[in-house]
């Protein structure tokens, strides 16, 4: 028999800036280097664009870790048997949290009125969940994921 589904939520990290929009900055960042690599030529200074080439380079690298990360899902999966917690990107998967549905505990840290910690617990074992949403997100997500497992709980009995 396939375990009810209650919550199958799919948490993506924002990035504010495009593909398209790091092509144009990245654009702009090498055309100031290299004019500000003409100029300390034209003065003498030799060592000064390998620097600047360096600078470019640690921008790309920053840039691209910032866009691999943003691949990365966080799936929890609540049913009426289990709580599973899985991170994702398009080549692999792997579980970073499992529990009874039964005996999971959903605990939220606030600080000035804002969730700043989502986390499933079970036997002194805690999970932190939610965390690339805004406090404001993670508490409605806190309050939908409670109310999943309630539902859960009263689907099992």
């Amino acid at each position: 028999m396939d375990d009810m589904i209650f919550m199958d939520a799919e948490i993506r990290p924002h990035r504010s800036l495009s593909e398209r929009g790091f092509i144009i900055l990245i654009s702009i960042v090498t055309f100031l280097n290299c004019c500000s690599a003409a100029v300390f030529l034209a003065m003498g200074a030799t060592l000064v664009p390998m620097f600047l080439g360096l600078d470019v380079l640690a921008v790309l690298i920053a840039f691209l870790a910032s866009f691999a990360s943003a691949r990365q899902i966080e799936r929890v999966r609540v049913t009426d048997s289990q709580v599973r917690v899985t991170h994702e990107t398009p080549k692999w998967s792997r579980v970073v949290w499992e529990s009874p549905t039964a005996f999971t505990r959903v605990s939220v840290l606030t600080e000035d009125d804002r969730a700043v910690d989502v986390r499933l617990a079970l036997s002194g074992k805690e999970a932190q969940v939610a965390a690339a949403l805004s406090p404001s997100e993670r508490a409605e997500f806190a309050k939908a994921l409670q109310g999943a497992i309630q539902d859960a709980r009263k689907a099992r009995w």
